[in-house]
């Protein structure tokens, strides 16, 4: 069931977000001409990336779900692709629970109409915006118990937030509301291991009116801190996995890590 509807509210097709830009990279339909444009001036390596990121969240959530993880909150859910974070985790765990999170009202158009749970567990949605943490989880907490270790899913989100917005701030605020046991799973697009490349992205995204944070491995590493990083620790995302069934090999620009909160 997908419960708590929420008004629809306008969309502004005349600006690019994050969320539909992605979506185009994907090679979605939840897309619009401004979005189109940033979409198409970026290197083909950017549709890798975005397809990379998908692969790692499918390949993080079974592991969790496999683990026994049965609540899910999942910020910067992005346009429905499927196969969504619900259908994976759900596939495993029939009850588990995942409440999604955007701040682009066309997601919740979406959502309304695709996010829709197993019958033996729930899904939700939230229009809100991560920078405003303290929301997102007074929210959560009608549908999730957080005295239960619950998966907190930052997929490809993160470098949307400059330092001065205080991303690592952000980040810590979300997982210190997190009982021990829980999960952070965490992608990030990087800015030392292709440096040409990334700021090529960036420049493009800035043009459409879109602000990169681009980080370092050691800057990405910093959100993890004080949580323990599950093997094979912090890597490119198409170098993590859990099982002996690996990716094909492919150079990545997204570092990865997926760590349990002590």
């Amino acid at each position: 069931m997908t419960t708590n509807p929420q008004p629809l509210l306008p969309i502004d097709t005349s600006k690019a977000h994050p969320a539909r830009v992605y979506d185009w990279l994907l090679g979605g339909k939840g897309n619009y001409p401004a979005d189109e444009a940033v979409g198409e001036k970026l290197p083909p390596e950017a549709r890798d990336a975005a397809r990379q990121n998908r692969q790692f969240m499918h390949r993080a959530a079974t592991w969790l779900a496999l683990q026994g993880i049965d609540q899910f909150l999942d910020i910067g859910t992005g346009i429905p692709t499927e196969p969504n974070l619900h259908q994976i985790v759900q596939n495993v765990v029939p009850s588990a629970k995942v409440v999604y999170t955007d701040n682009d009202p066309i997601v919740l158009r979406h959502a309304e109409a695709l996010l829709i749970s197993g019958p033996g567990g729930a899904t939700d949605y939230i229009q809100a915006d991560v920078r405003d943490p303290e929301a997102i989880v007074q929210h959560a907490r009608h549908i999730l118990e957080f005295d239960r270790p619950i998966a907190l899913s930052l997929i490809a989100l993160v470098h949307f937030i400059t330092d001065e917005q205080d991303a690592h701030g952000i980040v810590r605020a979300l997982v210190d509301t997190l009982p021990s046991g829980s999960y952070l799973i965490l992608s990030h697009a990087s800015s030392d291991l292709f440096p040409e490349l990334a700021g090529l992205v960036v420049d493009e995204y800035a043009k459409g009116g879109i602000q990169l944070a681009f980080r370092t491995r050691a800057e990405v590493e910093r959100f993890f801190d004080g949580l323990d990083l599950v093997p094979p620790g912090l890597v490119t995302a198409t170098d993590w996995f859990t099982s002996t069934r690996a990716p094909e090999p492919e150079d990545s620009g997204i570092y990865a890590g997926v760590a349990r909160i002590r």
